[in-house]
């Protein structure tokens, strides 16, 4: 074989292997990354059902409802102009409290209600998600808009 047809071999094998490499990495990525979406894109039907994603926002004064051994929990995340039902099985972060600002991490059912693997309260008084931040900001200016 000529060193030129050598040199191609080498060539077409190290573009291969680099375009395996590309496509694993954006497979493991693509199985890791969630999405944040606001209680007011999920009610729009902007969140995937059946995929995995984050929901931030408000626990909604007056909607935790836990059952009688304490680990299965109930509640509603609010952006103040929408909100979703959550379901959550587990222990709950201590800052976990109502009207204070929370993000769940999980998956929507077509049912509308969405069940939640992993549940992040704030850390302090000053602290929110700036994805929930953004959204409530969103949500209250979507609000005064209305007549």
């Amino acid at each position: 074989m000529k060193p030129r047809k050598k040199r191609m071999m080498w060539v077409l094998a190290g573009v291969a292997l680099v375009g395996l490499a590309v496509t694993l990495v954006l497979r493991a990525l693509d199985a890791n990354v969630m999405f944040f979406y606001s209680p007011s894109q999920v009610h729009a039907g902007e969140a995937p059902k059946g995929a995995a994603f984050r929901v931030g926002g408000l626990v909604e004064r007056g909607s935790i409802q836990r059952s009688a051994d304490g680990l299965q929990v109930q509640f509603q995340v609010t952006d103040e102009a929408q909100r979703v039902a959550v379901q959550y099985k587990g222990l709950l972060p201590d800052l976990f409290k109502e009207g204070k600002g929370v993000v769940v991490a999980g998956k929507l059912h077509d049912s509308g209600l969405f069940e939640a693997t992993e549940v992040l309260a704030k850390h302090d008084e000053n602290y929110m998600p700036p994805e929930a931040a953004k959204a409530l900001q969103e949500a209250a200016r979507a609000k005064k808009a209305l007549p």
